[in-house]
């Protein structure tokens, strides 16, 4: 058998289709590369958006507004003063972009105008935290971003 340019180029393809398949099965069957989804329910979530963006609003127009903040003993959301605090209630999400593992929630249960969430709960890295809570029948939204 004659080896010539034609043969060279079948044998090239050939062998660049099997490393790229074979890199595909090894990604897809490890558990080391986790294909996880940014939310379980995507299409469920998307029904959701627009009623978010009327919680978001309501947050906005607050005088005093939520704040969350990075402190030495944790993460503190500091609800607005001229509320009481005691008919505050609601959720705080936690939602780490490199890992699904780690998200969590935690509902809002207050002795006093704000909430601290201890370091022992958190891994260091980038959070994106959501503060969905209601306060005499009105819903707000909070959100914001935090490299702790």
């Amino acid at each position: 058998m004659k080896f010539n340019w034609g043969t060279g180029i079948v044998i090239a393809f050939a062998l660049f289709m099997t490393f790229i398949l074979s890199y595909v099965y090894k990604v897809q069957s490890n558990n080391k590369y986790d294909n996880e989804l940014v939310v379980e329910d995507y299409y469920k979530k998307e029904t959701t958006v627009q009623v978010d963006i009327e919680k978001q609003e309501n947050a906005k127009a607050l005088k005093n507004k939520v704040t969350i903040e990075n402190t030495k003993e944790g993460i503190k959301i500091k609800f607005p003063s001229d509320f009481d605090y005691s008919k505050i209630n609601g959720k705080v999400s936690f939602y780490r972009p490199s890992s699904q593992k780690l998200d969590f929630e935690i509902p809002i249960s207050l002795s006093n105008p704000h909430l601290l969430i201890p370091k022992s709960n958190l891994v260091g890295g980038l959070w994106d935290i959501s503060v969905d809570w209601n306060y005499e029948g009105k819903d707000y939204l909070n959100k914001e971003t935090i490299y702790f």
